[in-house]
């Protein structure tokens, strides 16, 4: 695979999971919440999207990782490492956090 597409690849993945918990109300997109609330609706709390978030940065980095060792050496990663692509990451959510939360809904 060619080393510009691998890494286009891992944002375009990236962007997809960053953005997942909050476009859907089932925990990874499978897994339906049972219905809480008077009105028996479904909505996730903050806490699992933020837990969905970390796991997805996680999986995310594996992906990358597969990636760059089939391309050639895998470099060691560093705590300067983690300290921009967990930022990266959590900026390539926002879309997702302004559709969720602070778009204007028409009732």
């Amino acid at each position: 695979m060619d080393v510009n597409l691998a890494s286009w690849l891992v944002i375009a993945v990236a962007l997809a999971a960053a953005n997942l918990p909050f476009l859907t109300e089932k925990v990874f997109g499978l897994v339906p919440l049972k219905a809480s609330g008077i009105d028996g609706t479904r909505t996730k709390p903050a806490w699992v999207r933020v837990f969905e978030l970390l796991v997805l940065y996680f999986v995310v980095g594996a992906v990358a990782y597969v990636f760059e060792s089939r391309i050639g050496n895998v470099f060691t990663q560093v705590k300067e490492f983690y300290m921009i692509t967990v930022p990266l990451f959590v900026t390539l959510a926002f879309p997702g956090f302004v559709i969720r939360y602070l778009r204007k809904r028409r009732h």
